[in-house]
């Protein structure tokens, strides 16, 4: 097996020979949404039945093949079906595939990989089988660690779907109702520096990140009781549409954090791994911080997540129960250890950065020729295009979002809806040929938007 084992796969693709959904793709879709009730977004706007995958080709039921730019939204970053990844998960499918949290021979092996590559004393760990049961277990350690009891989180962030870990994101969000009247005791949001929609901003009109800190540090003296555990961040938000915080930002967090012993809890579920370049996208500002969650992309598909303790604060993971019946079991951590060992192997990251910057470039360079773009935002593989009705006012463009993400779709691009902001979070395999292809297909959907709204 060598690094190129997409490639052959990949020739020819997009290859569209029904339309897009085909006829089989409705039936089934048809059939399944009978008795599935609460489909994401992306389906609901283009119901097609997937087959088959295979590095960063999807294959529908139709035989329609399709470029992947989701990743099966962040998951598959190292392609789908990677040889290596599927052989490991086999192998511990025909051998032991549940022995609850003792110790195997794989698990040995995954925890020293974990260990060597993150950064600073974060060796202390627990595995998941999701990433909300991650978030959830790191509360409850940043509580054991602090013996404090409240948290604060940011505007936009996601960070699952159970009760603390809702109550640390946005609850209300369009016609969605069920995620509660109030937020959770003790569980406060603040505004998060937006560079491209800052609150306060400096003489020169940036982002002015002081103003931010200052804002935190009033916050925790008169909207809390002085019980803060954590704050809870994600080092970029992904759900939010691919934002990335001022450079300055975490450095000046760290700090006030440290000025009022809180804990940073760095949920890394969506942007661990390499999709930004580092192993952890809060590795770019030189942090280091208390708490981590890892998931989506860390088991490349397999459902394994994990939370992680500085190796000083590791006994407070004996005070929370933090065992699960699922996590660590010998599939999960062959995923685990086989996608790490496949970064290294085949020099992922480097290639996350290569070809990350020529997306910026592109993506610098379709802003200057559309009018409907106002923003272009990312690291490596985590990417963003922000639509708006006019540049100047910065109005969101709902429905150009939506129309773009179906035209493309339709081109055979498989990708990620996110409102008015188009995300991009392709396989962190993929090279500049198949990114340029994909970008291609965006910048044409987007065309034809801008000429159906009057541009």
């Amino acid at each position: 097996m060598t690094k190129d084992w997409w490639k052959e796969s990949a020739i020819g693709i997009p290859d569209l020979i029904t339309e897009t959904p085909g006829p089989k793709s409705r039936i089934m879709h048809q059939n399944t949404a009978k008795y599935m009730k609460g489909l994401s977004s992306q389906v609901k706007l283009f119901p097609v039945c997937f087959d088959q995958g295979y590095g960063i080709t999807l294959t529908d039921v139709d035989g329609n093949r399709y470029l992947d730019f989701s990743s099966g939204i962040y998951v598959t970053s190292l392609g789908h079906c990677h040889p290596k990844i599927s052989e490991a998960v086999a192998h511990w499918a025909k051998k032991l595939m549940n022995a609850h949290d003792f110790t195997t021979p794989v698990k040995e092996k995954l925890m020293e990989k974990m260990a060597e590559v993150l950064p600073g004393r974060l060796n202390s760990i627990q595995l998941y089988s999701d990433g909300t049961s991650a978030v959830e277990a790191a509360i409850r350690a940043a509580r054991a660690i602090t013996n404090k009891h409240e948290f604060i989180s940011a505007y936009r962030d996601f960070h699952g779907k159970s009760l603390a870990a809702v109550s640390c994101a946005q609850m209300y969000r369009s016609e969605t109702y069920s995620y509660g009247p109030a937020r959770a005791a003790g569980f406060y949001m603040v505004p998060r520096p937006d560079p491209y929609r800052p609150l306060w901003t400096k003489n020169d009109g940036t982002i002015n990140t002081d103003a931010y800190i200052k804002y935190y540090e009033e916050f925790i003296k008169e909207g809390t009781v002085g019980n803060v555990a954590a704050f809870v961040l994600e080092p970029a938000q992904g759900w939010a549409g691919s934002i990335f915080p001022p450079d300055d930002f975490f450095p000046k967090l760290k700090k006030l954090c440290e000025k009022y012993n809180i804990l940073i809890c760095d949920d890394e579920i969506l942007t661990g791994m390499g999709r930004t370049g580092e192993w952890l996208a809060l590795n770019h500002w030189n942090v280091i911080p208390d708490i981590i969650t890892l998931g989506k992309s860390f088991g490349n598909g397999f459902p394994v997540t994990a939370m992680v303790v500085s190796e000083e604060n590791g006994g407070a993971l004996e005070k929370i129960s933090a065992s699960s019946s699922y996590g660590g079991n010998p599939m999960a951590c062959a995923a685990a250890l086989a996608s790490i060992e496949v970064i290294e192997e085949e020099n992922i990251m480097q290639n996350v950065r290569n070809v990350g910057e020529y997306f910026m470039k592109r993506m610098i360079k379709m802003k200057e020729q559309h009018p409907i773009i106002g923003d272009v935002k990312g690291k490596g593989f985590l990417l963003g295009i922000e639509l708006v009705k006019d540049r100047h006012t910065k109005e969101s463009f709902e429905e150009a979002g939506k129309l773009v993400y179906q035209k493309a779709f339709s081109k055979g691009l498989a990708w990620v809806p996110a409102g008015h902001i188009l995300r991009m979070s392709p396989p962190l395999i993929m090279d500049e040929k198949y990114a340029s292809l994909g970008m291609d297909i965006i910048e044409d959907s987007i065309a034809l938007v801008e000429k159906e709204f009057g541009y």
